[in-house]
């Protein structure tokens, strides 16, 4: 399992594993889906390498928290309004690694 860096993320990659550490996290939102009506927040990770967005779904929104270093397993990137974008899917998991509780 490769570990990627910000530095290296392009658009269209799927399947990542990186670490960051959370320097912000928005108030979340509700959006319409094709789902139906959903939470959402941004947040931004970093590592020695750069920053990089993250979107947070649902359940995603409660797990992290500014200051928490986490690993994201089978991230895809997205691209929006010219930013990139780490997403988790069904496929995927965030783990916290550290907490700064």
């Amino acid at each position: 399992m490769a570990l990627y860096k910000v530095k290296d993320i392009t658009r269209g990659m799927n399947n990542i594993t990186i670490v960051l550490k959370i320097t912000s996290k928005s108030k979340e939102r509700v959006v319409m889906t094709k789902y139906g009506e959903s939470r959402v927040a941004n947040a931004v990770g970093e590592d020695e390498t750069g920053k990089i967005n993250l979107t947070l779904w649902r359940d995603q929104i409660d797990m992290i928290k500014e200051g928490d270093v986490i690993r994201l397993v089978g991230a895809f990137v997205t691209e929006f309004r010219g930013q990139l974008s780490l997403n988790v899917g069904k496929g995927g998991k965030i783990e916290v690694l550290s907490s700064t509780d």
